[in-house]
C-alpha cells in the first residue's frame, strides 16, 4: 500500500513496452493481471532471472525492466 509520499501508480517496462501498474504490485500480481499462465513462464527482472518462488514477494519499482517469456510445447 502506498504511503503519503509514494505515487499510486508506477511505470515499468515489459518486453520493452511501457506499462503503468499500481504501486506495490508484486511480480505475481503482474502475472495475474496480464492473465498469463504461470506454468510455462520465465521472468527476467532488471537483467536477472527471477525464481518463481520469489514472484509473490518481489515488489515492482518504478522503471523496472521485465522480460517475460512464455514457453510453448510442441514437436
Amino acid at each position: 500500500m502506498p504511503t503519503v509520499n509514494e505515487p499510486s501508480t508506477i511505470e515499468i517496462f515489459i518486453n520493452g513496452e511501457p506499462r503503468t501498474v499500481a504501486s506495490g504490485f508484486s511480480v505475481a500480481d503482474l502475472v495475474a493481471s496480464l492473465e498469463l499462465s504461470a506454468g510455462r513462464l520465465a521472468i527476467e527482472l532488471n537483467l536477472s532471472i527471477l525464481p518463481r518462488a520469489a514472484w509473490a514477494e518481489t515488489r515492482l519499482l518504478a522503471n523496472d525492466k521485465l522480460e517475460i517469456v512464455h514457453f510453448v510445447g510442441g514437436g
